[in-house]
C-alpha cells in the first residue's frame, strides 16, 4: 500500500492518523476532530490497514476488543453453567454409564442434557479448551496489533511538533511572555526537579515521565497468556492429574494417573472424641452425638519392578508404608495422595447354610465373596449349591426380572440352585436380605448365617506441574495491574512562536488533575501563559470518548 506523505515531507505508513514527525493530522476525521485521539499516538495499526487476504480477516477479527470481550463473556457463562450441577470429579461413580445414570436420577431431564452437552466434565471438554485457545489468540493478536505501533511512535517521537498537533491537545495555552528564552529555561529547570525527562530542540521542549505505565496493559496480557498456556497444558498427559480412587481394606489397586504405582489399603481408622478423655468437647458431643478426631488410611505403596511385567503382584517393588490423614498426604515422584472420603461397613462376604426344612439337618456352610463370587460350593454328603445369578445392589423387579442398581454390594441378592442326593435335579431359591422367594415349595433352604464387612477409603491422586507457571502468570499480571494503575504517562510540550510567544500543550493517559497540579508549579515558576482544560469547557464534547488511553 502507498505511503502517506505529510506536508513536512515525511512519508508515513498507510493508515497513519498523525504524522510521525510533526504530528499533523493525516485523515479527514482527525482534521475535523477538535481533540486528537492519543491512545496509539495516531500510528498505523495492522488491523486498521490490511483488510484483503484471509489472514487479514482473521487478524482483524481477533484484534477486535468487542470480539475479545465476547469470548470472555462466553468463558464466564460456560464456567457458571459448569457449577449448576456437580462436575464429574465429585460424582460417586466408576464408569461413564454410572455417571450418566447419576445425572439422570438426581436431576432428571436437565441432568441428562447437562451430561450430553459435556458440562459434566466441562473444564476438560474440547469446546471449552477451544474457547480458552480463542481467548489466548485474541489477547496475543490484540496486544501485538497495538503494542508495536505504540512502542515505535513513543520511541521515535519528535520534540518539536506542528502547532496543529498542539492545538488538538486537551491541555493547551498560547500567549506572549516577557522573555521566552528565559521562561523556556526556567520551565526546563522546574520540570527536571519534578523528575521529568526533558529534551530540547530549536526552541522546543518536550518533558515526559511515566512512559513505562503505558506498557501496563501489555504486561497484563503477557501474564494472562502465560496463565492460559498453563491451563491448556493441564489437558496434556503428565502435566496435571486429579483422580479419585476407592480402596477397600486389604485391596491393592493401580493408582489412576500414576502409571506403574500401586497402593494397598492395610487399614482405615476413624477416631472420635470421648467425653471422658476430652472434656472440652463434652457439650458438643451431647448435642451432636459424635465428633471425629481423625480420619486415617494406613497404606503401602508399590511400584513395578524393573524388568517385570506391569501389574504382576509378585513382581512389585515395595516403596514405603505411610499413614494418610487429612492435610497430611502421601508424597512420591511429584504426586500427592490425599484423604478425601470414606465408607464404613461395606459388605465383604456373606455366609450361608444349606438345611433340610423338615429335619433342620445342615449340609454345611459356604461363604460368598461379594466382590468375586464363585459359581459352585461343595458341601457335605455330596450337596452342591450353585450361584445362578448375583445382584450386588438389588433394586426390585422390572419387567419380571430382578435388577441391580450398581455393582457395589449395598443390598445383595442371589438366585441359588440347591442340589442334594434326594434332589439331583436341584431346587431354585431367590435369597435377599430379609427376603426369600421360591417358585414352588422346596424341601431345602439356604439360611443366612453371618456377614463380614470392611471399610473403604476414598483418596484423591493429584499432580500439578503447571502450578508454578500459573503462579508466574499471576505475578506478571499483578505487576501489570500495578504498573498501569499507580503510574501514568505525562507529557508537556512548550514551543516558542513569533517574538516572545509561547505555545504550551499537555497530555496524560489518566489523572489529569495530577498533570494540571504540576503544570501550575511550572507556570508560576517560569511565567508561562495560562492554559485551559478543554474537558471543562464546551470546546469539544467528543473528546470525552476518545482520550482515555
Amino acid at each position: 500500500m502507498s505511503k502517506i506523505k505529510c506536508q513536512c515531507g515525511h512519508e508515513n505508513p498507510f493508515g497513519t492518523v498523525l504524522c510521525e514527525k510533526c504530528g499533523r493530522p493525516q485523515t479527514e476525521e482527525a482534521k475535523k476532530s477538535k481533540l486528537v485521539d492519543m491512545r496509539y499516538e495516531g500510528s498505523a495499526r495492522r488491523s486498521q490497514t490490511y483488510k484483503r487476504s484471509f489472514v487479514d480477516k482473521i487478524w482483524n477479527f481477533f484484534s477486535s476488543v468487542k470480539v475479545g470481550i465476547s469470548i470472555i463473556i462466553a468463558v464466564l457463562a460456560t464456567s457458571a453453567i459448569g457449577t449448576i450441577f456437580p462436575q464429574k470429579l465429585f460424582v460417586p461413580a466408576t464408569t461413564d454409564s454410572d455417571i450418566f445414570a447419576y445425572y439422570e436420577k438426581h436431576y432428571g431431564f436437565a441432568g441428562t442434557l447437562y451430561y450430553k452437552l459435556g458440562f459434566y466434565d466441562m473444564y476438560n471438554s474440547w469446546w471449552f479448551i477451544i474457547l480458552i485457545g480463542m481467548l489466548g489468540t485474541s489477547i496475543i493478536i490484540a496486544s501485538v496489533d497495538r503494542f508495536f505501533p505504540l512502542y515505535k511512535s513513543l520511541k521515535k517521537q519528535r520534540t518539536k511538533r506542528h502547532r496543529s498537533f498542539l492545538k488538538k491537545q486537551r491541555i493547551y495555552a498560547e500567549g506572549t511572555v516577557a522573555e521566552s528564552n528565559n521562561s523556556l529555561a526556567k520551565a526546563e529547570e522546574r520540570l527536571k526537579e519534578l523528575r521529568y525527562n526533558v529534551k530540547t530542540e530549536e526552541g522546543a521542549l518536550l518533558a515526559e515521565k511515566g512512559r513505562f505505565s503505558r506498557w501496563g496493559p501489555y504486561v497484563n496480557h503477557t501474564g494472562l497468556i502465560i496463565f492460559l498456556f498453563a491451563v491448556l497444558l493441564r489437558s496434556l498427559p503428565g502435566f496435571y492429574v486429579d483422580e479419585q480412587v476407592w480402596l477397600r481394606e486389604g485391596e491393592t489397586r493401580a493408582l489412576p494417573g500414576a502409571p506403574g504405582y500401586y497402593l494397598k489399603n492395610n487399614d482405615f481408622i476413624i477416631e472420635t472424641y470421648s467425653k471422658e478423655e476430652d472434656s472440652t468437647f463434652g457439650q458438643a458431643i451431647d448435642r451432636v452425638g459424635t465428633i471425629v478426631k481423625n480420619y486415617q488410611s494406613d497404606v503401602t505403596l508399590y511400584k513395578d519392578a524393573e524388568g517385570g511385567l506391569p501389574g504382576q503382584s509378585d513382581q512389585m517393588e515395595f516403596v514405603k508404608d505411610f499413614s494418610i490423614v487429612v492435610n497430611k498426604p502421601l508424597n512420591f515422584d511429584g504426586f500427592n495422595v490425599y484423604q478425601m472420603d470414606f465408607r464404613l461397613d461395606e459388605l465383604k462376604s456373606m455366609t450361608f447354610q444349606l438345611t433340610e426344612k423338615e429335619t433342620d439337618k445342615s449340609f454345611g456352610e459356604f461363604t460368598v465373596d461379594l466382590l468375586n463370587p464363585e459359581r459352585l460350593y461343595q458341601l457335605n454328603e455330596g450337596a452342591i449349591v450353585e450361584l445362578k445369578e448375583f445382584y450386588p445392589d438389588y433394586g426390585g423387579i422390572e419387567d419380571g426380572e430382578p435388577v441391580t442398581k450398581s455393582p457395589i454390594p449395598n443390598n445383595p441378592a442371589f438366585i441359588f440352585k440347591m442340589v442334594t442326593p434326594s434332589k439331583p435335579k436341584g431346587e431354585m431359591s431367590f435369597v435377599a436380605i430379609r427376603q426369600t422367594l421360591e417358585t414352588k415349595v422346596n424341601d431345602y433352604k439356604v439360611n443366612f448365617v453371618s456377614a463380614e464387612t470392611r471399610d473403604i477409603t476414598g483418596l484423591v491422586v493429584r499432580k500439578d506441574r503447571t502450578l508454578y507457571i500459573l503462579l508466574l502468570g499471576g505475578i506478571i499480571f499483578m505487576i501489570g495491574v500495578a504498573q498501569g494503575s499507580y503510574w501514568n504517562h505525562r507529557r508537556i510540550w512548550i514551543q516558542k512562536g513569533e517574538g516572545n510567544e509561547l505555545v504550551l500543550a499537555g497530555h496524560t493517559n489518566k489523572n489529569w488533575f495530577g498533570l494540571k497540579k504540576e503544570l501550575d508549579k511550572v507556570k508560576l515558576y517560569a511565567d508561562l501563559p495560562q492554559y485551559e482544560d478543554r474537558h471543562d469547557t464546551e470546546f469539544d464534547k467528543e473528546g470525552k470518548k476518545g482520550d482515555k488511553s
